[in-house]
């Protein structure tokens, strides 16, 4: 059975390098040093592995163009939205370079009789699934907190950024972190389900998180249950944005179409489904799909290009079939609706009116370039199509009135609520999902003491 992993630019379809994927035996060699590497970082001051934080932010801009540039050849992001997830990295390894130290302290607590408190400490080696979407945001979100907490990272990418996986664990070592603490491992496709099973029953491995779908949630959640081991799951959405009857409506268009188009709409807190309230559906259609419309698509290497290829032919045939799908079901097309002709993998960026429950573009999470629209009677039929849905990652409401706004989100399930706002993460806010969305954290300080032992000390004189 061959090994060999092959990465397509998504631009033109055609090859752009070639891997070997790793046996059973060179697989086990990584473990056995990042497993060492782990228990020696675990007694590193934390002021220390804060320091390596900071350093690795400076590396981060320094290599700035070299990973946008993969980020580009890989999976087809357009540059400029690399460029800025490489930045939006090194926030963040600088917001845990001043912050990891205090999340981290010990706590007292106040007891009769006895000296007590809570100390967050390292847990060792965690195994990281993650995806291609962000290549370098989604490994830096997780990374980054786990080692200022003492851990190590066991890192399985995706295996279409393969060059993106090994140019930042290159990056790591580069910014001080020891060599082995951050290893890559370079699998293929074949290989990932049963060597990452056999990864989460290894004793040498402490936890588990996965950014993917479904299907891939399920395994990882239920070998880690098995085992008995901590595992965060990030699992993908289905966003809700919601217009009220007194929103701004072109305040909300413009919103909507980065909402949903950012990433060419690979994201999981892309916006996906549009809930407009009927007094407003005409008005805010009418503007959504001009903004649509006036996107430009185009080779993700020129700074004008806001739509690039989806990542793989694949994931457009996908898109595709839930498009038909939803015409056949009722769904109105307005605007795109088919793959464009001619080299690489490129679907026109595409609004479909008349959507609801039933219908793949709404009951499903749409990975790409499509916009589901769907008109809401009043306040309490907004609520009820907001969460029919199995997902809940983001919600976003606009509205006039913020506390309407607040009081609305209160009713509808979701790892985050925006009200006025796009959804996004932030280094200083807690990401995560409910529902078939996953569950667990990323980012400030329940991202970092995710994968530590809250242990207590009670001591008595």
């Amino acid at each position: 059975m061959s090994r060999t992993i092959r990465t397509l630019d998504p631009t033109t379809g055609e090859p752009t390098a070639t891997y070997e994927g790793w046996d059973a035996d060179r697989v086990e060699t990584a473990v056995a040093r990042a497993h060492t590497a782990s228990r020696t970082w675990a007694l590193v001051p934390v002021a220390e592995r804060a320091a390596r934080a900071a350093d690795l932010a400076r590396s981060l801009r320094e290599h700035k163009d070299h990973l946008a540039s993969l980020a580009v050849a890989e999976m087809g992001k357009p540059v400029r939205e690399a460029e800025g997830e490489v930045e939006k990295s090194a926030v963040t390894a600088e917001y845990y370079a001043r912050q990891g130290p205090a999340i981290l302290a010990d706590e007292r607590v106040e007891v009769d009789g006895a000296k007590a408190w809570v100390a967050y400490e390292p847990v060792g080696l965690v195994l990281a699934v993650m995806p291609w979407n962000f290549p370098v945001w989604q490994v830096m979100r997780f990374a980054v907190p786990s080692l200022v907490a003492g851990n190590g990272v066991l890192l399985k990418h995706a295996s279409n950024v393969t060059g993106s996986a090994l140019a930042l664990q290159d990056l790591f070592v580069e910014a001080g972190f020891p060599e082995h603490l951050v290893t890559a491992l370079v699998l293929a496709d074949t290989d990932v389900p049963d060597t990452t099973a056999r990864l989460i029953e290894d004793d040498r491995v402490a936890a588990v998180t996965l950014t993917g779908s479904n299907r891939a949630g399920a395994a990882v959640g239920a070998a880690a249950g098995r085992a008995a081991k901590k595992s965060v799951l990030e699992l993908g959405g289905s966003d809700a944005f919601v217009v009220l009857d007194d929103a701004d409506v072109e305040a909300a268009a413009a919103a909507a179409v980065k909402a949903r188009f950012t990433n060419s709409g690979q994201s999981c807190v892309c916006a996906k489904r549009f809930v407009v309230a009927a007094p407003v559906a005409d008005a805010f259609t009418a503007a959504f799909v001009a903004g649509v419309e006036a996107l430009r698509l185009g080779d993700p290497r020129e700074r004008h290009t806001q739509i690039g290829p989806l990542a793989r032919d694949d994931l457009r045939a996908a898109i595709q079939r839930q498009v038909e799908d939803s015409l056949a079901a009722g769904a109105r097309l307005l605007t795109g609706g088919k793959p464009v002709p001619g080299d690489g993998f490129f679907y026109r960026p595409t609004v479909l009116a008349d959507t609801g429950p039933g219908m793949p573009a709404f009951d499903e999470e749409t990975f790409g370039p499509l916009a589901a629209l769907t008109v809401a009677r009043d306040d309490d039929h907004a609520v009820r199509l907001a969460d029919a849905s199995s997902y809940g990652l983001g919600l976003s409401i606009w509205t006039a009135d913020p506390d309407r706004g607040v009081a609305l989100a209160r009713r509808i399930t979701s790892g985050a609520a925006f009200v006025n706002a796009v959804v996004a993460s932030d280094p200083r806010l807690p990401f995560g999902g409910t529902k078939r969305s996953g569950y667990g954290r990323e980012l400030a300080a329940a991202g970092i003491r995710e994968f530590t032992n809250t242990r207590t000390y009670w001591v008595t004189a």
